[in-house]
């Protein structure tokens, strides 16, 4: 073991001092709805500071590299591979929102922190004299990193929906990168070949590449860690750990469960830590559990909403967690992995290759382990995340909502995707002639892509099945066609009208204001006025009932201006709002040429028009 004299180190003392603090904070300090309001109003700069700290750590790392770099080194086919996969996978799948509402509600953080610098989402939103102004600002319970490194795209370029889009359409090509590096560092040219190829194979991973989520990031981090880490491993600089420990943080704040991560990554510190025989720290490391405070706070979201979890989606469910769920979820895992390409969005290959080679895997790592203390630092490395990924899929299987074969749960596959690959790469170290063995499985795969997965992309059967994505393009094409977003609109999906920055509120607030409507309407505030609404078309009688929740009441006069049916059975309407009844006074809509007052007194004008703004403010839906 490492001697003691790290006692004498200012730095391991500066480390505990800030993880006592860190505690006290995170978890006796601050509670309840201070909490929430800390991570609102304090969350972007956290993520700000965390990721500029990571950035120079990678700097301090690669800088040397980068400014010694020499074209001539390049392994140029590597790098067409990585274009070419890259772009396979994002050219047979529609850019588009696919998981709602999840990517929405990371637009909004993303959005506010543009705006306003508050890692917060809002149902609200209106066009106040070209300015779009956000309300009803509530703490999102999804991880910060995500919308933050979004809410960067928008400084730079303009704020827009599609940026969503840009940044995962070019992550998915960083991601195949460090793929290649990934499988070069342990198994050569052939291994980063058969890890680019494995994944650019996989549908699911360029459905995920053209939508808004969070989980191409999330894979990003999770190999950058790896990377980091056997760069730590060998390196064993101050440099290196700030680095590998940074991203673990970064990557906490992208998925929930990818704390899971942190864990191979502690074992690391102190592999080296026992290798060297010595105490090795960097003050920004000592520094970094205060950093952590924010997700701490973050994570009493699920305590104080006891729909946090949704467990009513998932009728009979009483806990998020449990063991009793594994036998059930393993199933879902199975159907998942081994259906046809055409029924989910997976890789029959690369399903069978993991889980035919996982066997061997696990007895390479149970006899590595059992030479423990003689391992290398490539083996040490797997070892330590090859167990944290595991840990990773029999996490989600203890979930109540870890079925794989769900049309929205099965992007939770991709980690337990890049367990497999690694149960690849070590059942594989078995076989003596390792890089020819690697070569015909590239073939294979390669093949298997081109006969099979590339065909299911363009396809896309098994995504036709779910509406929510496909009724958001509709409201998307209605924004398209009226570009100028001088209306307003009454959705209880309202967060995809203001993330568009279209005047929108809720269902709900509008049958709590209708006054407010009403005065809106009168003064035709809005060229128009619009309510989205599902119709339950019942199946013997083949009558329309408004859906409960979508239902304005008796107060609103409706006329349906479009509808499009996305289910059997159901039916998406939205229509334009013609009279609104307020106490006993019919208000009907009226252009807005009509209401426009005339003056002759500049001053009485003036007056007048800041009269007008004031009120339009106080009744905004």
């Amino acid at each position: 073991m490492f001697r003691p004299d790290f006692i004498r180190d200012n730095k391991f003392w500066l480390l505990v001092l800030s993880g006592i603090l860190a505690i006290m904070l995170g978890f006796f300090g601050v509670k309840g709805q201070d909490a929430i309001s800390w991570v609102g109003r304090g969350g972007y700069w956290v993520m700000l500071v965390t990721f500029c700290i990571w950035l120079t750590s990678l700097w301090q790392c690669y800088g040397p590299e980068i400014r010694s770099f020499q074209f001539k080194r390049f392994d140029y086919k590597i790098g067409a591979l990585v274009l070419a996969g890259g772009t396979v996978l994002i050219i047979h799948e529609g850019f588009g929102f696919k998981i709602l509402m999840d990517e929405i509600m990371l637009l909004s953080t993303s959005m506010n922190m543009h705006y306003n610098r508050l890692a917060v989402i809002s149902s609200r939103g209106n066009d106040l004299n070209g300015a779009f102004l956000l309300l009803d600002e509530v703490l999102d319970k999804r991880p910060l990193f995500h919308p933050f490194l979004l809410s960067l795209v928008h400084d730079f370029t303009g704020y827009r929906p599609e940026n969503a889009f840009i940044l995962n359409g070019v992550l998915v090509f960083v991601f195949l990168f460090l793929l290649a590096r990934f499988g070069g560092i342990f198994a050569g040219r052939a291994g980063a070949v058969l890890c680019v190829v494995l994944f650019a194979g996989l549908p699911l991973l360029g459905q995920n590449a053209c939508g808004g989520g969070f989980e191409l990031l999330n894979l990003v981090l999770a190999v950058s860690v790896v990377l980091l880490a056997l760069r730590w491993a060998e390196k064993r600089d101050g440099a290196s750990l700030t680095a590998m420990c940074y991203a673990a943080i970064l990557l906490m704040q992208i998925r929930y469960e990818s704390i899971l991560l942190a864990a191979p990554v502690f074992l690391s510190v102190i592999w080296v830590w026992n290798k060297e025989r010595r105490f090795i720290m960097d003050w920004r490391v000592a520094m970094a559990p205060l950093l952590l405070v924010v997700y701490a706070l973050h994570n009493q979201v699920f305590r104080l909403k006891s729909d946090a979890y949704q467990l009513l989606s998932k009728p009979g469910f009483d806990q998020p967690f449990s063991l009793s769920y594994i036998p059930d979820n393993l199933v879902h895992a199975y159907n998942f992995f081994f259906a046809k390409s055409s029924d989910q969005p997976n890789s029959f290959l690369f399903s069978l290759l993991g889980w035919v080679l996982m066997p061997l895997a696990l007895i390479v790592i149970y006899r590595w382990m059992k030479s423990f203390k003689g391992l290398g630092e490539k083996q040490a490395t797997l070892v330590f995340f090859f167990i944290g990924f595991g840990a990773h899929f029999i996490f989600m299987m203890a979930y109540f909502w870890g079925q794989f074969d769900d049309t929205v749960i099965r992007r939770l596959s991709l980690p337990t995707h890049l367990w497999l690959l690694m149960a690849v790469l070590i059942g594989c170290s078995l076989y003596s002639k390792l890089e020819k063995l690697h070569w015909y499985l590239s073939a294979a795969a390669c093949m298997f892509a081109l006969s099979v997965s590339i065909p299911a992309m363009s396809s896309q059967r098994y995504f036709q099945g779910y509406t929510p994505m496909r009724e958001t393009e509709w409201r998307r094409a209605f924004i398209k066609q009226y570009p100028l977003r001088d209306y307003l609109v009454i959705d209880n999906d309202s967060y995809i009208w203001v993330t568009h920055r279209v005047s929108a509120t809720s269902v709900s607030v509008a049958r709590s204001k209708v006054g407010a409507i009403a005065y809106h309407l009168k003064n035709a505030s809005f060229t128009g006025v619009y309510v989205y609404q599902r119709i339950e078309i019942d199946g013997d009688t083949g009558v329309g009932t408004v859906r409960k929740e979508d239902d304005l009441g008796p107060d609103y006069e409706l006329v349906p201006i479009r509808e499009q049916r996305f289910n059997l059975l159901v039916l998406s309407r939205l229509s334009r709002v013609v009279s609104v009844r307020e106490g006993g006074t019919v208000y009907k809509a009226v252009e807005p040429s009509a209401t426009a007052p005339q003056f002759s007194d500049p001053v009485e004008a003036d007056r007048m028009r800041y009269k007008y703004l004031e009120n339009f403010i106080k009744k905004l839906p």
